[in-house]
């Protein structure tokens, strides 16, 4: 039988009314490829968005980037990132393009405001400048861009489909999915850069091969390592304040790495010896189809998949409770319902023996 697509995984309560539901697609895959777990169609084709980026940097550090460049751990954790623009994410920026011998005005990503809202209001107050860099995905074109030195390419080209940059990028990225690169959905970003669909159930595996990269070439192997071990040293640069992917690597330090994507897409990656001594690695891709705008479901479909999984103990429940099944309160915070998990999500993650 056909598995539905897209399956109810959050609900909204109004006193004992579920007045709204999130519904979409959870993924578990193993570094080998089989599929552990899913609520929804694990062959669904969904563009991964900013999700892929610790994936896109891989081409760059497997291409003897790190030892051109003499890369730091923050500089390839920003290259990973969506980052909120902060002063903090601008400085390893700016040392980042300095090593490569670029500056922000090769960025093809455009201008947005940042999404750290104090920074934000710093510069409505004229006490900050606006600037690409702090555009989330700064850190990813500057990566494209010291790829495309390395490659000989005319920076100007570095975000054309058919030019060696995003050709190493989408040929790399293939190999991690067990895809062939000429097999992808292909889109644009929000930031210009070529995007690509795939089935969520290849993208949960290239997460788990990421944690574990067993079978890989040496070389590669290498560059996976550095850029979990980057991302979970700088929790801070992948996103910023108030941003879930942040608060739950600096929860569970060493443990996994976690990447939002733009319309309701989220990635975990959960290392090997995790969940207990000898646990192999595994991927978990999250699809909410409504897009989950306000980044209010994707959060409690992650925290309930992690605590089924033993890594959400009491004192990392205190530490997330902002991301958690909560309380939903009006105005003058009196309690009106709640966000939770739904029937159907509790009732398969039940089920899933790990």
């Amino acid at each position: 039988m056909q598995e539905k697509t897209f399956m109810p995984l959050v609900e909204l309560t109004r006193g004992e009314i579920v007045e709204s539901v999130h519904f979409g697609t959870v993924v578990i895959s193993d570094h080998a490829g089989t599929t552990l777990f899913n609520l929804g169609n694990p062959e669904h084709i969904n563009f991964l968005r900013s999700t892929a980026k610790p994936l896109q940097v891989l081409a760059l550090l497997e291409h003897s980037g790190i030892e051109q460049y003499h890369f730091e751990d923050d500089e390839i954790a920003i290259m990973c990132a969506s980052h909120s623009g902060t002063d903090e994410h601008v400085a390893v920026l700016r040392r980042l393009q300095k090593k490569i011998g670029i500056d922000e005005n090769d960025l093809q990503c455009g201008i947005h405001p940042p999404f750290d809202r104090v920074t934000a209001n710093r510069i409505i107050r004229g006490e900050a400048q606006s600037s690409s860099l702090r555009h989330n995905c700064s850190g990813k074109h500057s990566g494209m861009l010291a790829l495309a030195r390395l490659l000989a390419e005319p920076e100007e080209s570095y975000l054309r489909f058919d030019q060696p940059t995003q050709q190493s990028i989408l040929r790399t990225c293939g190999e991690m999915f067990g895809i062939p690169a000429a097999q992808f959905k292909m889109g644009v970003d929000g930031c210009s850069a070529p995007v690509f669909a795939v089935p969520m159930h290849n993208a949960a595996q290239a997460y788990a091969l990421l944690c574990q990269p067993e079978g890989l070439s040496h070389q590669r192997a290498q560059a996976c390592q550095r850029i979990t071990h980057s991302m979970m040293t700088h929790p801070f640069l992948i996103a910023g304040p108030e941003r879930f992917d942040t608060a739950i690597m600096k929860a569970l330090p060493g443990k996994l790495i976690a990447k939002t994507g733009a319309e309701g897409y989220f990635g975990l990656g959960i290392m090997p010896n995790a969940i207990h001594p000898k646990s192999q690695a595994i991927g978990i891709m999250v699809k909410i189809s409504d897009g989950d705008l306000k980044e209010r479901a994707r959060p409690v479909v992650c925290m309930n998949i992690l605590r089924h999984l033993g890594l959400i103990t009491s004192e990392e429940e205190s530490l997330l409770k902002e991301y958690d099944n909560s309380s939903i309160t009006n105005w003058r915070n009196i309690p009106v319902g709640e966000i939770r998990p739904s029937a159907e999500l509790v009732k398969a993650l039940q089920s899933w023996k790990i």
